[in-house]
């Protein structure tokens, strides 16, 4: 009887065990193929240690931290694989409406604003504002900021905190950048008197930086990090279940140890602390020297395709504008108008938002700054083609006529040959400004020369040696480009 008992208490025990691995295995399965695909894609602004930052030791483009952590493992339990993307701060909402993110993880909190246009999990992590100055300043509590200038992070919640504060008390005038080195750097350079910082963050900048102190602000509100969703996503319930369970569990407690602990911030900021001022120190930089120089073929790729695109669509645009037709006349110039009359950075974020919506292709970072940088080059372009074309002698022109040239081979084999000799210290100097303004990519997340710079920085909580590294290699490179349209145009020269 009691080895009776003893078998059914066993398979009783197998049951439930093979149930409950079933379930779970199926409601993972449900929860990839409610979506019908098998890869969740992350979208986070990586520069703001230790929740998403790069680990960039050895030349690595790996993004880790808390979030990236509990994202990994939500994706695990749901049957997902991961992809994760970046954008800046201020981009990740826009970008989560725009779709091409399934969700946001970036310390973010779900204010009432946020909550009118993407869903939010519970709350995941709880953390608490401070007051970042340096140590001579005292101001250590938000009476003190009366008549400050006071820096945030645009689009945080640590900027409304400050219009809330701003509210109570008087004279405080608020500076809006977009990432905290930039704020740091401010407060050192004096323009700010202070900065209103999360506190895991400023502990970071404050141990790599002993001129710096941070004091927390008391607060009565309950606030957190939460990960966001487009509206109506069917992830979120799913995401709260193993959110849930990794607390039950006391897995985020985990994470938090290893992630926010004092060793591990230390070890995340730079070796050596600036003890203030303007001291620099280039050897904390040597280990992501590797990093950073992995930008340059990117930067290149992307400068290159775009001066050749942009050359092509140039020269139709000149063709049409010189053609006599007064329709493509017209419409080449009013091309050109709205593009060199608009802000080259609002076009790029134009094309990159916009191009999913209204199109329903997911157009990728490099491929929305080529595509940018075609379309407005092409209209600058345009112009210098033309009047390279209308500087080469009629009488060339006349005299193809009066053969019977065809229009289209006299284009083609006798005046453009010319303008292009003609022009090419023109389209020298438009190389080297979309090399430069190849820079402004780094807003939509693509990690060329300067977002690498930007990277380490936030990395180490230092400000001006990768950037100054990074200047070092754009110079570098517009040098080379330099020499070699010289040589050039001197072979040129020769051949005539």
């Amino acid at each position: 009887m009691n080895q009776k008992k003893v078998w059914l208490l066993t398979m009783l025990f197998v049951t439930m065990v093979l149930t409950s691995i079933i379930t779970g295995y199926s409601h993972s399965v449900k929860a990839a193929s409610s979506l019908g695909k098998d890869t969740l894609t992350m979208i986070t602004s990586p520069d703001y240690p230790p929740y998403e930052f790069y680990d960039t030791k050895g030349g690595d483009r790996q993004i880790v931290g808390f979030d990236v952590d509990i994202a990994k493992t939500i994706a695990q339990e749901l049957g997902f694989k991961l992809q994760i993307i970046e954008s800046d701060f201020n981009g990740l909402i826009p970008a989560l409406q725009a779709k091409r993110a399934d969700f946001v993880m970036a310390g973010m909190t779900p204010t009432p604003e946020r909550q009118k246009n993407v869903d939010f999990s519970i709350i995941y992590y709880q953390a608490k504002d401070t007051i970042v100055a340096l140590k001579n300043r005292n101001l250590k509590q938000i009476q003190d900021l009366a008549f400050k200038k006071v820096g945030v992070q645009l689009g945080t919640i640590q900027e409304q905190n400050a219009q809330k504060i701003a509210q109570k008390v008087r004279g405080i005038e608020l500076k809006q950048l977009n990432r905290v080195p930039e704020i740091i750097q401010e407060i050192k350079s004096g323009r700010i008197d202070a900065a209103i910082v999360e506190d895991t963050v400023a502990r970071g900048f404050a141990q790599a930086n002993t001129d710096l102190e941070f004091n927390v602000i008391p607060s009565d509100e309950v606030s957190g990090s939460a990960i966001a969703f487009p509206k109506g996503s069917p992830l979120v319930e799913p995401f709260n279940k193993v959110l849930q369970q990794m607390k039950e569990k006391k897995e985020l407690e985990k994470l938090v140890t290893k992630w926010f602990s004092q060793t591990t911030l230390t070890a995340t900021s730079a070796e050596s602390p600036v003890k203030g001022g303007l001291n620099l120190d280039f050897t904390r930089i040597i280990p992501d020297i590797p990093f950073m120089l992995k930008g340059i073929p990117l930067t290149l790729l992307f400068t290159l395709l775009s001066v050749f695109l942009g050359l092509i669509w140039g020269t139709v645009l000149s063709l049409c504008k010189i053609t006599g037709i007064k329709p493509l006349t017209w419409l080449a110039n009013a091309y050109t108008s709205v593009f060199r009359g608009t802000p080259l950075l609002l076009q790029l974020a134009l094309v990159y938002y916009a191009t999913p919506q209204l199109t329903g292709y997911d157009i990728s970072a490099l491929e929305a700054g080529v595509l940018t940088f075609t379309l407005n080059s092409g209209a600058y372009m345009s112009e210098t083609i033309r009047g390279g074309i209308q500087a080469v002698d009629k009488g060339q022109t006349e005299a193809a006529m009066s053969m019977g040239v065809p229009y289209r081979l006299m284009m083609w084999d006798i005046i453009l040959p010319q303008a292009l000799k003609n022009i090419l210290p023109a389209l020298v100097n438009e190389t080297i400004g979309l090399l430069k303004d190849s820079a402004l990519v780094s807003t939509i997340g693509v990690v060329e020369i300067l977002r690498s710079a930007q990277i380490v920085g936030a990395n180490k909580y230092i400000y001006f040696e990768p950037l100054l590294f990074a200047g070092l290699i754009y110079y570098i490179l517009v040098m080379g480009l330099t020499r070699s349209a010289a040589v050039l145009e001197r072979k040129l020269r020769q051949s005539e």
